[in-house]
């Protein structure tokens, strides 16, 4: 009898991974906008077309990544937040795995920028379903702007299993403003197609919940 257990090719293990982490183009939203505050950007710009599905971008203006980092930003488990077991237990990011950008990437076209305050030039890499198909350096504003284009291009059953631009758009909405309540201190915009749905300049709690509820939830707080 021949061996029946073997190990899935990077591509397929990736995909399937990717599973695990995006969901719909919200789960996107998400992990892109932890990675940005865990970079302490004080400025994060969401832009969107049709719901996400086209094109997710999301730029800021963090402490932005090396060339070597770049690269190894999107291998599954490489990551900057921890180097022990002990680490975990001290956690104080939004996320420490390192499988976001390696999911993302594999579901998706992504051209990720970034620069360093101190490097005069940034890098720009391109992966197509977690190949890369170019690196070069360019030049960019420090911070990092990671576009997602085509999501789940190559999973067309995930792609099919997507809602209507209205309800996925809900999502995004709703996953922007969780995390835009939680961090008053930066500045948050939500760009959908060619329209401004939020612009939400850096204040305290009480100025960022009436933007985004609107003025008269203000009288209504207990802070």
């Amino acid at each position: 009898m021949t061996d029946v257990i073997h190990l899935l090719p990077d591509h397929v293990a990736n995909q399937i991974a990717a599973g695990e982490v995006v969901q719909r183009p919200a789960s996107v939203i998400k992990e892109l906008l932890e990675n940005a505050i865990d970079a302490k950007a004080s400025t994060i710009q969401v832009y969107i077309k049709e719901a996400g599905k086209i094109l997710i971008s999301v730029i800021d203006d963090g402490s932005g990544m090396s060339i070597t980092d770049s690269r190894l930003s999107f291998e599954r488990h490489a990551t900057s937040k921890i180097k022990a077991a002990e680490d975990l237990f001290q956690l104080q990011t939004k996320g420490f795995r390192g499988e976001a950008l390696a999911s993302i990437a594999a579901i998706a076209h992504v051209e990720l920028k970034t620069r360093r305050e101190e490097d005069e030039v940034g890098t720009c890499i391109k992966i197509e379903g977690s190949q890369i198909t170019s690196q070069e350096v360019c030049v960019t504003a420090k911070g990092t702007s990671i576009s997602v284009k085509n999501l789940f291009y190559n999973i067309p059953a995930r792609r099919n299993f997507l809602k209507s631009d209205t309800v996925e758009t809900r999502h995004i909405i709703d996953e922007f403003q969780r995390v835009a309540l939680a961090h008053p201190g930066i500045s948050f915009s939500l760009v959908h197609n060619t329209g401004e749905l939020f612009n939400l300049p850096a204040s305290n709690y009480r100025q960022r919940i009436t933007n985004i509820l609107g003025g008269k939830s203000n009288e209504k707080l207990f802070l």
